[in-house]
């Protein structure tokens, strides 16, 4: 595994320091990891402060920490149960990584359903944050394809939660952040390939109705994103490289993944990432492309995790970290709300060279709390700077608002109570659902309720 759960730094006065992956931010926890299925609730009596079940830490704000509680991290519960090869579902306990199912099923013929930016997130993480990837139009997110699982609660109750056994239980545990119990096993129903190639085509495009154009036209196609240049003005605004991939039907290699083997060894210095730099990157990035549309096979490890291939990447932001912007805003206002929004972030100077663009289709989400709906999503990176950075993100989340839209909580360090209860308005219908031993610090932080064991 490339990455630990969390990254304690000792102190001599408190209990250590946790951090997200995006290193902001940092909150004293104690820490009893889960190995067993039996293990919660007999771990209730060593809880002080509340708890909450982690897996690999990559979310990027403070979803998955408990400032001064009790951290249970699920990666020791991590073992393989069974696997369908007829039907392809897999079952496994919710701390295995998304990369370790990924090294048992492609050898085998098969591939994660729904799959996110990165593979090191354990199937509980991807329930309780209803991840998405690139295939939404088609595939809808995570939850989706999920039969069933089995939640655990601190009284010691234990439920089998799917659509028709335990269905409001189901519901609220998909996109529920991991408040509502501790998942130990899940079912997975995983998709058939027969080889790790992709069918790849790039194709560049200036500003936001090419990328429309472009998103119709190849709506058939099963995976679509685009990355999009934040930083440029003037002619160049909202350019960006509109990306297709589809599973290859020619019969292929199926091996594991070797370990990556590049590692960012330090923390960049604060400065490295301006508008300048980032600018130039842009630049170097939409033409590093020597023709305007091109076609190529390429393996799925480049196409899906790109990120991946550089351990500790997050380091690159340097010590005070990095906060993610993440938005769904639907059809009606996605156009107009993108290209403001768009602005101004060029206007800020505070560019990212992180800026993911993509359409999520009308493939309706199975989880209460969760982020997709249908419209267009943008999602990118920005270095913390003080002064700068939440000012930003809080006018950003105004103005995602009055587009009618929302943000991604497994991404967001910065939400105000009145921006997180506007865009989930179900939120107190949720809440009935969380487990009295279980909080967050995002849950404190946008609604206020610390209540706890």
């Amino acid at each position: 595994m490339s990455e630990s759960v969390v990254d304690p730094q000792t102190t001599n006065a408190a209990p250590p320091l946790f951090e997200s992956w995006g290193r902001y931010p940092k909150y004293n926890a104690n820490l009893i990891p889960l190995n067993w299925q039996s293990d919660f609730p007999g771990v209730v009596a060593g809880v002080k402060n509340g708890a909450l079940p982690v897996g690999l830490g990559r979310s990027y704000g403070d979803v998955c920490l408990l400032d001064g509680g009790t951290l249970m991290p699920t990666t020791g519960m991590s073992r393989l149960l069974d696997f369908n090869p007829e039907t392809g579902v897999l079952t496994a306990e919710a701390g295995i990584s998304l990369a370790q199912v990924l090294d048992f099923a492609v050898p085998r013929g098969f591939f994660l359903p729904v799959t996110p930016g990165t593979k090191y997130v354990t199937l509980g993480g991807a329930i309780a944050n209803d991840v998405h990837g690139k295939n939404h139009d088609a595939a809808g997110s995570f939850g989706n394809h999920v039969p069933c699982f089995e939640l655990v609660r601190s009284d010691g109750s234990r439920r089998i939660c799917s659509p028709t056994q335990n269905a409001e239980w189901f519901a609220a545990t998909i996109g529920g952040m991991g408040l509502t119990g501790v998942i130990t096993w899940v079912q997975l129903r995983l998709r058939p390939i027969v080889s790790r190639k992709i069918d790849y085509e790039g194709i560049q495009f200036h500003g936001i109705d090419e990328f429309l154009d472009l998103k119709h036209r190849y709506q058939d196609v099963e995976y679509t994103v685009s990355w999009v240049d934040c930083a440029s003005t003037g002619k160049n605004f909202a350019r960006g490289v509109f990306m297709l991939g589809e599973h290859s039907k020619v019969p292929g290699e199926l091996t594991r993944t070797p370990e990556p083997k590049l590692s960012v060894p330090f923390d960049f210095p604060g400065f490295a990432l301006n508008h300048t730099t980032v600018s130039m990157f842009n630049s170097v990035f939409f033409h590093k492309q020597m023709k305007q549309h091109v076609r190529t096979v390429q393996d799925y490890e480049p196409f899906f995790y790109p990120l991946d291939a550089v351990l500790h990447w997050n380091r690159g932001y340097g010590k005070r970290g990095l906060t993610q912007f993440q938005y769904a805003i639907p059809w009606e206002h996605a156009k107009e709300g993108t290209i403001a929004i768009l602005r101004e972030i060029a206007k800020s100077g505070l560019a990212s060279f992180l800026a993911v663009l993509k359409a999520f289709g009308d493939v309706p989400s199975l989880g209460m709390m969760s982020f997709p709906q249908p419209g267009i999503m943008l999602a990118l990176d920005f270095p913390i700077k003080p002064g700068l950075t939440f000012p930003l993100l809080e006018r950003l989340g105004d103005m995602t608002r009055e587009f009618g839209g929302r943000l991604y909580s497994a991404k967001d360090a910065a939400m105000t109570p009145e921006q997180y209860q506007a865009f989930y308005p179900q939120w107190q219908d949720f809440a009935r659902f969380r487990d009295p031993l279980l909080n967050s610090s995002f849950w404190k932080r946008v609604t206020g309720d610390d209540s706890t064991l």
